[in-house]
């Protein structure tokens, strides 16, 4: 066995991987643990749209997702670097069709929001459809447009930074003990082991289905509409998702609900009418009971630290999340904001 290790990471899931990343770009030596391999849970999905809250009502947790989502593009341009794997990160932005007219007054509102509150990096408009084949239909004919919004393939974004991991001296392994300090980052299976350790519910696995189709668009914008992510990823495919179970039998089952996604995705979208589907997925998602990923101490085991709840913005939060995590577990500077504090929860 190895030995010198600075930190042990439990968990190859995005934030698992992210975390070691940036504690290696720290100067650390990493293990990370994972029975089941990189991204064999929710991570290892095929949706990977990285979107940000709506620019109102203002608070920690959409301050913490804009600083990740501006944080992304150096993060990911600097792993595929490092490993000389494609994670199919774009900044391709995004489009929301309006219904109606109070609709598109709210998004103007919106609009002012956004240019006050994202630093000017990025921006919120009402515009009008200009491509009929791709853009959403929409009963006004306006759209709202954003510049922030971009994605990654989820499986690929995992291989990315399993290449530059090991490329930094980083391991990922799938058995091996605790050594140094010791990061949590399991998924829905943790927040299960956290229920049962404090006795109340920290968080559960909600269960998503998701589909991928066979339309190269991947220059496009992202869509949502109906309630439905359409990501055209950069491979030729097209993703769209998902569903949010709270109740299932099969967490890897797909079912008539998935087929419920993807008739709205082709209602919505003319060039997804007779795209091929090529891929059928499900998987648990690890939701915290604040909707907030879960970071910091675990209380009462010295050394050990949690990571978790991702849930459906997992992958938009990970360049922050890694950030905070490495310098609480390497310089003890806490930066976890209210809402997110594993003391709160936990304590």
């Amino acid at each position: 066995m190895a030995m010198g290790v600075d930190v042990t990471i439990r968990g190859a899931g995005i934030f698992g991987l992210s975390i070691a990343w940036v504690l290696l770009r720290k100067g650390a030596t990493v293990r990370v643990v994972d029975p089941h391999g990189p991204g064999a849970g929710s991570s290892g999905g095929i949706v990977g749209a990285l979107a940000p809250h709506v620019p109102e009502a203002w608070n920690a947790k959409k301050a913490f997702q804009l600083d990740s989502l501006l944080m992304a593009e150096a993060f990911w341009t600097g792993v595929a670097a490092t490993g000389g794997s494609d994670p199919g990160y774009l900044r391709s932005g995004r489009l929301q069709p309006l219904a109606d007219a109070r609709a598109v007054e709210l998004a103007r509102e919106r609009a002012v929001g956004a240019a006050a509150l994202w630093q000017g990096r990025a921006v919120w408009e009402v515009v009008e459809a200009v491509d009929p084949d791709w853009h959403p239909l929409s009963p006004t004919g306006l759209h709202v447009r954003d510049t922030l919004t971009a994605r990654l393939h989820p499986g690929q974004a995992c291989a990315a930074l399993v290449a530059a991991i090991s490329a930094r001296g980083g391991t990922v392994v799938g058995e091996a003990g605790d050594e140094g300090a010791v990061i949590h980052a399991t998924g829905a299976a943790g927040l299960q082991v956290l229920n049962t350790a404090f006795g109340r519910t920290v968080g559960t696995g909600v269960k998503g289905q998701a589909a991928l189709l066979r339309l190269d668009r991947r220059a496009a914008p992202q869509l949502f509409c109906d309630g439905v992510h359409v990501v055209p990823h950069g491979d030729g495919t097209v993703a769209v998702g998902s569903t949010s179970e709270r109740d299932f039998d099969d967490p890897a089952q797909v079912d008539g609900q998935l087929d419920a996604v993807i008739a709205k995705a082709r209602a919505a979208v003319p060039a997804l009418r007779d795209a091929e589907v090529i891929r059928r997925w499900a998987g648990v998602r690890p939701r915290a009971r604040s909707r907030a990923p879960l970071l910091g101490p675990w209380p009462g085991r010295p050394g050990h630290f949690i990571a978790n709840g991702g849930f459906k913005i997992g992958f938009g939060m990970a360049p922050k999340v890694a950030h905070v995590m490495a310098e609480l577990v390497l310089d003890g500077k806490d930066a976890v904001p209210e809402g997110f504090r594993t003391d709160e929860a936990l304590g």
